[in-house]
């Protein structure tokens, strides 16, 4: 059976007593205290660990084959789907943005880390001497977690940012990236991705995004080829196809529902848009890639 209602889970901010938003918990505890785990969301950012068993993770309508080693990471928002009966074992590194904003200058800092980004691949392998530093750092976060009555939040976010930085590195090495400079140089292809994150439901014009930034749309379809290979038209799409893929995949919700909570006023539009784009209909998406409730 689909769900009509994906669950979200929020941070547990005082489940050490004073405000803490970093954690590390393992995976048996997670599935003891979720028995009925299924899709999900999350308001925070999560590094899964898996250190025992083989089965499969996915991360909104992408499906990732894990074992010892591997990384799986999910931001803010995203829809999790696990396989809780054959990964046995392993660590989820969690934590609030805020936690290392009160300590950084710079607010993108999290955003900028390539494997936390949206078009990112959310899985990293990990062997050798790697995996044991990764394994060990988050162990470290863990004890100094579990062992102190007054966390040091300093030594927590040292911590934290030695082990981001080396899962950069490691993603880095494997993965080819955009040109992040000229990204990091136009301040106006952050802004963009966030206006579209926040507004694709209901606004799906070049000029919108444009206005909302002062700027031409010639000039935002430049910087955003330039930047992503794609028109902002073609970026506005993929992120409306994301949605309605993962709303058909994980929901009930019928395909005039969807097509109206993406701000299509006509139904047949939303079809012939989908079917031009993905090459099946809505509902032969839903037949052949629902989720069932585990």
């Amino acid at each position: 059976m689909r769900m009509k209602l994906i669950p979200q889970y929020t941070f547990h901010k005082t489940k050490y007593g004073d405000e803490l938003l970093i954690d590390v918990v393992t995976l048996p505890y997670i599935k003891k205290c979720a028995k009925k785990l299924s899709a999900h969301k999350l308001t925070y950012y999560d590094i899964t660990l898996i250190t025992e068993g083989t089965g499969f993770f996915r991360i909104d309508t992408c499906e990732y084959n894990v074992t010892e080693g591997d990384v799986i990471f999910s931001i803010p928002g995203v829809i999790r789907h696990w396989d809780k009966d054959n990964i046995t074992n392993g660590f989820a590194l969690i934590f609030e943005e805020e936690f290392l904003l009160s300590f950084f200058n710079d607010p993108d800092f999290i955003r900028h880390l390539s494997y936390f980004q949206s078009d990112s691949t959310f899985k990293l392998s990990l062997e050798g001497i790697l995996y044991e530093q990764i394994l060990k750092r988050i162990e470290n976060i863990k004890h100094e977690i579990d062992s102190y009555q007054i966390k040091d939040k300093h030594i927590l976010r040292a911590l934290l940012y030695e082990t981001l930085m080396l899962l950069q590195r490691a993603y880095k090495a494997v993965n080819i990236l955009p040109d992040s400079n000229r990204k990091a140089e136009n301040p106006y292809i952050d802004k963009f991705v966030v206006l579209v994150n926040t507004d694709f439901k209901h606004h799906h014009s070049t000029r919108y995004y444009a206005d909302k930034l002062c700027i031409t749309p010639n000039y935002l379809n430049e910087i955003i080829k330039g930047t992503t290979g794609v028109s902002v038209k073609q970026y506005i799409q993929d992120r409306i196809l994301l949605e309605a893929k993962k709303m058909l995949s994980y929901t009930d919700l019928q395909v005039i529902e969807i097509a109206c909570n993406l701000g299509f006023d006509d139904l047949s539009y939303f079809i012939r848009f989908f079917r031009e784009k993905i090459g099946l209909t809505p509902l032969e998406y839903r037949k052949s890639n629902s989720i069932q409730k585990q």
